[in-house]
């Protein structure tokens, strides 16, 4: 047993290092002995102090814990003789919340009766402090799912409340969520504290004929809930123009500018010439409800749609609180992705018959979204040979006869990189299908990217480029 004890040097060095208070009780004598360590980190007087049957500490917790941290040692040393509570502690000048963490164990002679009790105790504010940072985030990211999925079940009911078919609400739903989408990049890329205008403006027309479209005005930083309003009603205007405005005709234009108001507010004006008369609908649909009422009301202003003979008119105000100081250096991101790109005929599907009797394999962790593609690529004629949810399943089955994969680039937090790897060392063509904005191309590989949420015809004319079928 001798050669088991630690020296006493090392094991005062061990404590120092922990920053750890020692405290004993000496049960016989009726008495604390305080460190020095202690007395620094606790308040604790240092030297001997008489224990009162070992309640004399309990003074120095604060009233709020105190009861629970007494019965939580006695139920624990009854037990098994040792105890780990955590605690607040009382400080001298009352400001901010102090916590401790203390541990002991009960030393007993040879008939089984207690003489001493050791213990530690460590400052673990820190700690706290993480964890309720830790808290508030998850907290923070359940409001923000939960939010999001209610807003994309009332985007996804009205617009099928308000379509004519079927196809004409896939349409209009995955438009509408690409847009969200494209919203949410551009505030992940400045860490959710918003977005400026013409970053929205760029993402919703920049992807429109270039030479039709056209947005100018001061830099305005928007706050998170007005940049998904505004990105989601810009989108709107973007689709009728698209579909029956202005963006329909070679020689049509749409000019998108905005300035600030007297109130701190800004305006934006958007305005569609050179294309067919504007007539206003018989009914008012789910897009002009989405710019007119909840677009207005999301940036505490106005918006109001005018239809003229020389085209298609809107008016959006926002209030001052709508408004954010913009971050010293907004973070660098990618180009604008196209959004509205779904909308436009000419390329929302592949040449019928394009892909058939490919043989696909799909490497996917979600298996909803699997699903959905699996059922999507048959339609198409496509032969998918298997779906890999996991890394090792992956690897598994890059052997096997397929002429393209289509990869997710994260597999339940692993990089799909090995799998992309060995298809690229033999020559097979694959594509990636990643919710990650900020990569345009997903660790360094020349392969398509197809950005989620996405749709099968967009993966349908990817896999059709990158095997030679386009």
């Amino acid at each position: 047993m001798a050669a088991c004890k630690q020296p006493s040097w090392k094991r005062h060095l061990a404590i120092a290092a922990a920053s750890l208070g020692e405290f004993e009780w000496n049960i016989h004598e009726n008495v604390f002995k305080i460190s020095p360590r202690l007395a620094k980190l606790s308040g604790i007087p240092v030297g001997e102090m008489a224990s009162h049957d070992g309640d004399s500490l309990y003074p120095y917790i604060h009233p709020d814990d105190r009861d629970a941290v007494r019965a939580s040692v006695d139920e624990q040393l009854a037990k098994d003789g040792r105890f780990t509570v955590e605690y607040r502690r009382l400080t001298p000048d009352g400001a901010g919340e102090v916590w401790n963490s203390a541990a002991g164990v009960m030393l007993r002679d040879a008939d089984g009766q207690p003489t001493r009790l050791i213990g530690v105790v460590q400052d673990i504010t820190e700690r706290k402090l993480q964890e309720e940072q830790r808290e508030s985030l998850v907290a923070e990211l359940e409001h923000r799912i939960k939010n999001l999925l209610a807003v994309v079940q009332s985007v996804a009911a009205q617009s099928a409340r308000k379509s004519a078919s079927l196809d004409v609400f896939l349409k209009t739903f995955a438009a509408r969520l690409k847009s969200m989408s494209s919203a949410h990049d551009l505030l992940s890329a400045a860490r959710w504290r918003g977005a400026t205008l013409a970053r929205i403006a760029a993402a919703e027309l920049g992807g429109l004929a270039p030479t039709q479209t056209r947005w100018d005005g001061p830099e305005l930083f928007l706050t998170p809930r007005a940049a998904s309003a505004l990105s989601l009603a810009l989108h709107e205007l973007a689709v009728n123009a698209v579909r029956y405005g202005s963006l329909s005709t070679e020689n049509g234009k749409v000019e998108v500018v905005w300035r600030r108001t007297p109130d701190g507010g800004f305006a934006l004006e958007w305005l569609e010439t050179g294309g067919p008369p504007a007539t206003a609908p018989a009914t008012k649909g789910f897009g002009a409800t989405l710019i007119e009422d909840v677009a207005g009301r999301e940036l505490g202003g106005a918006a109001k749609i005018s239809y003229r003979p020389s085209g298609v008119t809107a008016m959006i105000q926002g209030a001052a609180e709508a408004l954010a100081d913009a971050p010293p250096v907004e973070p660098v991101s990618a180009a604008p992705e196209r959004i509205v790109e779904t909308v436009v005929a000419a390329d929302e599907t592949v040449r019928p018959g394009a892909i058939a009797g490919l043989k696909v394999l799909i490497v996917e962790d979600s298996l909803l979204l699997a699903l959905e593609l699996e059922a999507g690529l048959e339609d198409a004629g496509v032969d998918v040979i298997g779906c890999a949810a996991e890394l090792s399943e992956a690897l598994s089955m890059v052997e096997q006869d397929f002429d393209v994969a289509v990869l997710d680039a994260d597999l339940n937090g692993q990089s799909v990189a090995p799998v992309a790897e060995i298809l690229r060392s033999m020559g097979r063509p694959f594509v990636f299908a990643t919710g990650y904005a900020d990569k345009a191309a997903p660790m360094g590989f020349d392969a398509p990217i197809v950005r989620k949420p996405y749709n099968v015809h967009q993966i349908a004319r990817a896999v059709a480029g990158v095997t030679g079928r386009a």
